[in-house]
């Protein structure tokens, strides 16, 4: 796997989408029950992750965790370590490579025949460090919902994302602010 240093937002998203899979953020309970839910959720994050096992999940919910510990984290300098600790796990480099349209870009590599879990730590490190960069650590947030546990890293050019999951969060409380409006008795 080659990780480049100027496309932080996939490991940050992925570092993200991770961590809010949790029963302690999702109502329905586990996201990644088994095997086949991990291959899914690689899947829809461009991660070949071939055909994880058992052993695989216990890793990649080890990981989980640990990435929640470094986004709730409120030191930048913890950030950093803890950050560049993951990257520690299976990262080469960083190398000089030439991109798809021929310009030379940085990129971390992973070992070969690394792990799942640790070529998902050097993805997730790397893009939090990027993001710690780039954009600072006032990027690492809480959910705003009232009636969520999750965190993320917010990525958006503006800065200004509140919601762990926009379409799940972000669509609750605009609801429940939409009933309150239309709710009978109210002048």
């Amino acid at each position: 796997m080659k990780i480049g240093f100027n496309d932080y937002t996939r490991g940050a998203a992925l570092a993200t989408e991770l961590v809010n899979t949790s029963p302690l953020v999702r109502e329905a309970g586990e996201v990644l029950a088994d095997p086949g839910a991990l291959r899914d959720f690689l899947s829809e994050h461009g991660v070949d992750g071939g055909e994880p096992g058992t052993d695989d999940l216990e890793e990649v919910l080890s990981l989980r965790s640990r990435l929640r510990d470094i986004l709730e984290t409120e030191d930048e300098d913890e950030t950093a370590e803890a950050a560049n600790a993951l990257v520690a796990r299976a990262g080469v480099g960083p190398a000089l490579h030439r991109d798809g349209d021929g310009r030379w870009r940085w990129y971390v590599g992973t070992v070969p025949e690394a792990p799942l879990a640790d070529r998902l730590a050097v993805l997730a490190g790397t893009g939090l460090l990027g993001v710690l960069d780039v954009l600072g650590h006032g990027r690492f947030r809480h959910c705003a919902s009232s009636s969520c546990e999750g965190v993320f890293v917010d990525t958006s050019r503006a800065g200004r994302r509140r919601y762990c999951t926009p379409s799940l969060c972000g669509n609750r409380l605009n609801v429940a602010n939409h009933r309150a409006r239309r709710s009978p008795g109210r002048p």
